[in-house]
């Protein structure tokens, strides 16, 4: 009897085909058209970004000025001596100055990821509001955000914590003492001059249309300027049924997780192990070198100690000790920094591509307040947006304090003349902090990879910033708060969207499909690949069968 009554509904709505059809393409356009106009364009973002990339000039342009006058007064190995009265308070300065490294290479980034999203979304290829920045390019090699410069940024991303980590080497004779060398603060200044550059000319070769974060701002903005059509009768389709065709659905009470919905997640993550193994083999390896090498005159080495989480005299190391003179002094910074940036390099590019992980998750969450008694509000403060992602927050401090360990596991010790030029440099590989790093890269990798193997609990469809889904969804956009929840009951299709005022939960019992109903075959539930010859309402079907 079911399959019976559902062919004659489905009979009855090939009946009123033109109708229907015209009536639902009326609709869609007119939220095309007028719905959007309330999109966020987030001047208040677009203020804070350009007051970040001023700051981080300043500091890029002060660094190299500083640099300039130390090598100008004390040559290419010159340095400032300074003296604290602990170590303690030496690693402190070195963990803020690895501090505003990520606030400048944050605020840069920033600008240089939304002009990349404009960029994409003028090329009709951004699929998900957020993207690796460094690793996705817009088309043409002179393009701001080109390949060849996003790969010169990914260079200069990395030579600027390279820089960090040599600007400051302490003493070996007197471990309060710090020398401040000139070249790494020298280019330390212009790999963040360069990365501002880019940035802002990015932003002038694009038009950004909103300069929010909102996977939902950007929605409303492409739709809005016909950039993105919203599909119909995929209202209750999430982004992992983004490649199947518009067939009826029920609810799921749990959702997909982000590993599932987005390709590019599952890399991620496995580059994320890739380190902690690859820190381990470090960690193993210093460990052999220093057993192997403790009788050897040329390394210097300490027996084990006791752990501690910053270097000491009594702490495991291998070193190697290199002598300056006129002739060598060039051939060394290059070895350095050569031989630094390997190391730290895969580092900083691995907590780049967290990025990608931790606003995934930020927009999923953002969506799904949608179905809350909340709901979605469409314009909120971007400081409150940042300080609310926990995630986003844990990342920001990964990135300077990892970097900051990193300098502990791998530090560089100098000796000076009276001129304040170094005539000798320890490199140190402390093998207890080389385990210390280890540990905190296996903690952020858990922590990752358990967000990107959740799956959200609800009946409404997860997105995860995929803006083709989000336009699906919402069908009805609102200038303040919105919701998303049970709209129209239909026979033998239900409708799910989103309104201005608090909605009821989707029906676990019944199947959504959106205000009208496509298909080809006589039963209603059967899709085709090839489309669809019919759309109804659920209004003109009941119609019908009343005829």
């Amino acid at each position: 009897m079911e399959d019976t009554h559902s062919s004659g509904l489905a009979y009855a709505a090939i009946m009123n085909h033109q109708d229907d059809f015209d009536s639902i393409t009326s609709d869609t356009k007119s939220t095309a058209e007028t719905g959007t106009d309330f999109y966020d364009r987030s001047l208040t973002s677009r203020r804070y970004a350009l007051a970040g990339v001023v700051c981080s000039g300043i500091f890029s342009i002060s660094c190299i000025i500083a640099g300039t006058v130390i090598i100008a007064t004390r040559g290419t190995n010159g340095a400032i001596s300074c003296s604290f009265n602990s170590n303690l308070q030496h690693e402190i300065l070195a963990l803020v100055l690895n501090l505003i490294v990520t606030l400048c290479t944050e605020s840069t980034g920033l600008v240089h990821g939304i002009s990349l999203r404009s960029a994409l979304a003028s090329e009709s290829r951004l699929r998900f509001n957020t993207n690796l920045r460094l690793l996705t390019a817009a088309r043409g090699w002179r393009n701001p955000n080109g390949s060849l410069l996003n790969g010169i940024m990914a260079v200069l991303l990395i030579l600027s914590y390279t820089s960090a980590s040599l600007s400051m080497l302490s003493s070996i004779s007197f471990p309060t003492q710090v020398y401040i060398t000139g070249l790494p603060l020298f280019l330390l200044g212009v790999a963040l001059l360069l990365q501002v550059v880019i940035a802002l000319s990015g932003m002038r070769a694009v038009k950004i249309l909103t300069w929010s974060s909102s996977s939902v701002d950007v929605t409303a903005a492409l739709v809005h300027h016909m950039q993105l059509t919203p599909v119909p009768f995929r209202c209750m389709r999430g982004v992992s049924d983004a490649d199947a065709h518009g067939c009826p659905a029920k609810p799921l009470e749990i959702q997909p997780s982000a590993w599932r919905a987005h390709p590019s997640i599952r890399k991620i993550i496995f580059s994320l192990w890739g380190l902690v193994v690859a820190c381990g083999v470090w960690a193993t390896g210093a460990t052999l070198i220093w057993d192997l090498t403790s009788g050897d005159s040329s390394v210097l080495s300490v027996p084990l100690g006791s752990w501690s989480f910053f270097p000491s005299e009594k702490s495991s190391n291998t070193s190697l000790v290199f002598s300056l003179s006129k002739a060598v002094t060039v051939q060394w910074w290059i070895l350095s920094f050569v031989s630094v940036a390997l190391i730290q390099g895969p580092l900083t590019l691995g907590l780049h591509c967290s990025e990608l992980v931790a606003n995934v998750i930020r927009d999923e969450r953002q969506w799904r307040c949608a179905s809350e008694r909340r709901g979605l509000r469409m314009s909120t403060n971007p400081l409150k947006s940042f300080f609310t992602n926990q995630l986003g927050l844990v990342l920001f401090v990964a990135k300077f304090v990892l970097h900051w360990m990193f300098a502990l596991a791998c530090s560089i010790s100098s000796e000076s003349n009276i001129s304040d030029k170094m005539l000798l440099v320890v490199v140190w590989m402390y093998t207890i902090q080389i385990w210390n790093l280890c540990v905190a890269l296996f903690i952020f990798a858990c922590f990752f990879t358990f967000f990107a193997l959740q799956r959200p609990r609800g009946l409404q469809p997860a997105a995860y910033g995929h803006l083709q889904t989000l336009a699906n969804l919402i069908d009805e956009w609102s200038p303040g708060v919105m919701w998303w929840g049970h709209k129209e009951d239909g026979i033998p299709y239900c409708h799910a969207g989103t309104s201005d005022h608090i909605l009821p939960p989707v029906k676990m019992d019944c199947v959504y499909t959106g205000s009208g109903v496509l298909f080809y075959s006589s039963d209603p539930l059967s899709c085709n690949s090839e489309g669809y010859t019919q759309e109804c309402s659920s209004k003109k079907r009941a119609r019908s069968l009343a005829r």
